[in-house]
């Protein structure tokens, strides 16, 4: 309970239940600051490891730690007191073994409060997702194109062309539906197979690039806004900010260099 609202976050298990129903409703958020305005219109905001491009310029998600990702959560599970919060598990934190995952997804559950975790990879990390679960760590899946293997799958290309793609993918998505996980992101796969994981798995599926076939989606919060330069071709944008933030610096700039200080009759004068 929000010692504020008074209002129930929602849970892992709320989101499961919303299989079937209206869609859901998703986004990113990196800060107390978006996290607050995005709360009451989504149903669970996540922490994407997406913050080392957009945040920290990186050229990937792979340099991004796990410090980084508990830094960024903690900040927006005290901006939100009704979505759940899910915090991506970073490149090389969870792979090597399932003590690993544990070592890395507990860190993350304490020192942010957030109410789930999520990784990437289907059955090759069954194991780990049931090995989290059974240990009660909520987990979010992520299949089809999966940034942190981007090298090794060629780019960020979409995925399920042919007949043995889709079935990799669909045995994925029903590995992790198998060992616990209680919604699974679908990234980047042509509408049939996004269609098909959805009617054949009993847990949501939340789709990037994957169609209005699945039962919610997730976008980049900058993407939708107009705050980034490049966006993908799926991406909507229900905002021109980038637009709006440089026309306002760019007038402010214009003040100060014009000695025309915004707030100038405000500042603090000497008393007598």
């Amino acid at each position: 309970m929000s010692a504020q609202t008074g209002t129930k976050r929602k849970s892992a298990p709320d989101i499961r239940a919303q299989k079937g129903g209206p869609p859901i409703v998703s986004l990113t958020a990196y800060s107390a600051v978006t996290a607050r305005l995005v709360d009451p219109h989504a149903d669970f905001i996540l922490v994407g490891d997406s913050l080392g491009m957009v945040e920290h310029g990186l050229a990937s998600t792979l340099g991004v730690t796990l410090d980084m990702m508990i830094l960024h959560g903690a900040s927006v599970v005290r901006g939100t007191t009704s979505a759940l919060v899910v915090v991506d598990m970073p490149f090389g934190s969870y792979e090597a073994s399932e003590r690993e995952a544990f070592a890395s997804a507990a860190r993350i559950m304490a020192e942010t409060g957030c109410g789930a975790v999520k990784l990437e990879g289907g059955a090759a990390m069954a194991s780990t997702v049931k090995h989290l679960s059974e240990r009660g760590i909520p987990v979010c899946a992520h299949v089809g194109l999966t940034p942190q293997a981007v090298n090794a799958l060629g780019g960020f290309r979409s995925q399920g062309h042919d007949a043995a793609a889709r079935d990799r993918i669909l045995n994925d998505a029903k590995a992790v539906e198998q060992a616990g996980a209680f919604a699974v992101v679908v990234e980047g796969v042509v509408e049939p197979l996004a269609a098909e994981i959805t009617r054949a798995l009993t847990i949501p599926t939340i789709g990037i690039g994957a169609s209005s076939a699945c039962d919610g989606q997730i976008l980049v919060l900058e993407d939708m806004l107009g705050l980034t330069m490049r966006v993908p071709r799926f991406v909507k944008r229900y905002g021109a900010l980038g637009d709006s933030i440089e026309a306002a610096v760019r007038a402010y700039a214009e003040d100060v260099r014009a000695r025309a200080f915004p707030g100038s009759e405000h500042v603090y004068k000497p008393r007598g």
